[in-house]
């Protein structure tokens, strides 16, 4: 008996242990579901909101002629707001720098500057035949050999075949105008697509978008186009591949000169797209179009009733259906304008791209309505030349073609250099002002935090109590919330917030145990996409330099960005430590680092009961960021518009002696 009792002892002494040591090494996650998918189904359930109207308004738009003038003229107006600003009109330079003789054309290889010493290469397809002809601006999609792609080397010759001037523009960070180089003309970056995405990150900073840029180009393309004497200044269209497509779609609607358009392979930021495959690149975001609910079909719809092809692959990887719907969406505008006629959309069996079927159709669609045949066209073999023999500068580079070019990211520098002298001193009540409107309402005071209590982890002899604190309309918090017992109650509380995640803090609970024995209580939290809920790196292309590229632009998407949003998560701990009677009237202070660190300063100036923040590093400021365009994870810091209002050492000089720096 005395054996079995023995034994028994002995087998509770080991149960004990052994979920002692459970506690010891238990996950110090607080959320029991994936986690990792919170955000972003977030983000998706409030754009999804933000559309809500938008179809009965469609409705309401397509019952008549002036319901749907109406609806065209307020798309165009948000397009206009969302797009930002753009420069001023200076002189273009254009320069003829080659010309290549062709059976029934000639191409001419053109240098101008859309902005001053900003250089812009382009070839221009001449028909041999007399006489003034349609000018058609050729927009490329994002094959780094923009202009020389054979693709759109065809689709240039079957137009200036049948009849049309056709100017190919190399875009931004394509052809022989990548922004982001060494001396030697070697990019910086991965490619065009990154490049896109870096730049407008930092336009988004000056209150710019890279899209906006990328239309300017595109214009004073159209201002060169309409000066030479061969073309039919009444007879303009424009159509566009792909990437090519998105900048069609935004020209046309912007740009009244354009008569015909034609859509090839479309894509843009929609409601759909978004939910199906994520933000794409950075050339094709606009911050706030969602809150402008500005869907795919919008674009198209800028245009009505002017004749409109859509063209698309049954089988493209941009969802078919996506383009079947923007079409009819489109058709119900047009049909409303009494001219149901002038849309088309024409399908073809294959993916994505301007195929021969598809540079068949659009040709037809052109002649169509600038000459009045609808005879259709057919292709035959054209002859195509290699991206040297294409080329407008000496050394294949504007970078390094021209002494004094003025890049985008140049230019991004000066123009913030230029804010920041306007911008001069600001005053801690105006700055606190200035940071409620960069952030909006939610970013400020919060009352109701729910809370539920789970179990308790612990660690080292530490205990923390899990918890998840909510808040009507955001993502639950979870959070680790460790009490000292010497001390009661508490002498402060410090909101630890880890740049990885609470897990990482408690890698080693040294740190915890020394707060914890000087009376401090912790509570270690996962802003929003972060720690616990970080989105799985699957969804985010690293060509884009950002780890939560996806949920940065849907932020941005919205109107809210991810900055912000974190801000607002800081208020709801901040909220959830005034309601709770143990920790009512302590004293808050916050350590921060990486993603956290910009919204602890911002919540700080926000709210005086913020003591103190430990940051880490040394935030880097947004005017530093401009330098250094190729960083990674600058979407995370994005707030659009930022640096005409204020910058990060704005913020450190309100905060004084209450920021503590490394």
């Amino acid at each position: 008996m005395r054996w079995r009792a023995f034994l028994l002892v002995l087998m509770a002494v080991v149960l004990t242990w052994h979920s002692a040591a459970a506690q010891q090494t238990g996950s110090p996650n607080v959320l029991d579901w994936k986690a990792p998918a919170t955000l972003s189904t977030y983000l998706l359930q409030q754009m999804h909101a933000q559309y809500a109207p938008r179809a009965a308004e469609l409705d309401q738009a397509a019952q008549s002629a002036a319901g749907a003038a109406a609806y065209r003229d307020s798309v165009r107006a948000r397009f206009r707001r969302v797009l930002g600003p753009l420069p001023v009109r200076t002189p273009l330079r254009a320069q003829v720098t080659g010309k290549l003789a062709r059976d029934q054309y000639r191409i001419e290889k053109i240098i101008y500057e859309s902005q001053p010493n900003h250089h812009v290469t382009a070839n221009l397809y001449v028909p041999a035949s007399k006489g003034k002809k349609p000018g058609v601006l050729l927009f490329c999609g994002h094959e780094q050999e923009a202009k020389a792609t054979v693709s759109y080397q065809k689709t240039a010759i079957l137009l200036a075949q049948h009849g049309f001037v056709v100017l190919v523009i190399d875009p931004i960070s394509q052809g022989e105008r990548m922004q982001l180089t060494d001396a030697a003309g070697k990019s910086l970056a991965r490619g065009g697509t990154t490049e896109h995405t870096l730049l407008n990150a930092g336009a988004a900073l000056l209150g710019h978008t890279t899209p906006a840029e990328q239309l300017w180009d595109n214009a004073r393309g159209l201002d060169y186009l309409l000066s030479r004497a061969e073309v039919d200044t009444a007879r303009i269209g424009c159509l566009g591949n792909s990437g090519g497509a998105t900048q069609t779609a935004y020209f046309m609607g912007f740009e009244p000169r354009v008569k015909v358009a034609a859509l090839c392979s479309y894509v843009a930021s929609g409601e759909r797209n978004l939910e199906l495959s994520g933000p794409a690149d950075g050339c094709v975001q606009l911050p706030g179009a969602g809150r402008a609910r500005l869907d795919l079909a919008d674009w198209p719809i800028m245009f009505a009733p002017k004749p409109l092809l859509m063209l698309a692959g049954r089988y493209d990887f941009v969802d078919y259906s996506q383009i079947a719907a923007a079409t009819d969406e489109t058709r119900r505008l047009y049909s409303a304008l009494s001219k149901p006629e002038q849309l088309s959309l024409f399908t073809y069996d294959d993916g994505h791209g301007i195929s021969q079927p598809k540079r068949e159709a659009a040709v037809t669609w052109f002649r169509q309505w600038f000459y009045g045949d609808a005879t259709p066209i057919r292709e035959g073999i054209l002859a195509t030349l290699s991206e040297k023999e294409l080329r407008c500068t000496k050394t294949g580079q504007v970078n390094t073609a021209f002494r004094n070019e003025a890049t985008l990211a140049e230019m991004h520098r000066a123009a913030a250099q230029r804010l920041a002298t306007r911008r001069s001193s600001i005053g801690s009540e105006a700055l606190v002002a200035l940071v409620q409107e960069q952030l909006g309402t939610s970013a400020v005071a919060v009352t109701s935090v729910s809370v539920a209590t789970l179990d308790t982890l612990r660690r080292a002899g530490s205990s923390l109590q899990r918890l998840i604190l909510r808040r009507e309309g955001e993502p639950p918090l979870p959070v680790l919330l460790a009490l000292p017992t010497s001390i009661i109650p508490p002498s402060k509380i410090l909101i630890w917030l880890p740049d990885a995640g609470k897990a990482s803090a408690l890698d080693t609970t040294a740190q915890l145990q020394a707060y914890l024995r000087q009376g401090t209580a912790v509570l270690l939290a996962d802003l929003r996409g972060l720690g616990e809920t970080t989105d799985p790196a699957a969804f985010n292309d690293p060509k884009y330099y950002n780890r939560e590229y996806r949920n940065a632009m849907l932020a941005l998407h919205l109107g809210r960005p991810l900055l912000a949003q974190r801000v607002a998560d800081i208020a709801t701990l901040a909220a959830f430590l005034r309601n709770d009677s143990r920790l009512r009237g302590v004293p808050i202070e916050i350590r921060a680092n990486g993603r956290t660190a910009a919204p602890a300063m911002h919540a700080a100036v926000l709210s005086p009961a913020i003591t103190r923040v430990a940051l880490e590093q040394r935030p880097v400021a947004y005017q530093e960021q401009l330098a250094q365009p190729t960083a990674k994870d600058a979407y995370s810091e994005v707030l659009p518009g930022v640096l005409q209002r204020y910058d990060l050492p704005d913020l450190q000089r309100a905060l004084g002696s209450r920021l503590v720096l490394p």
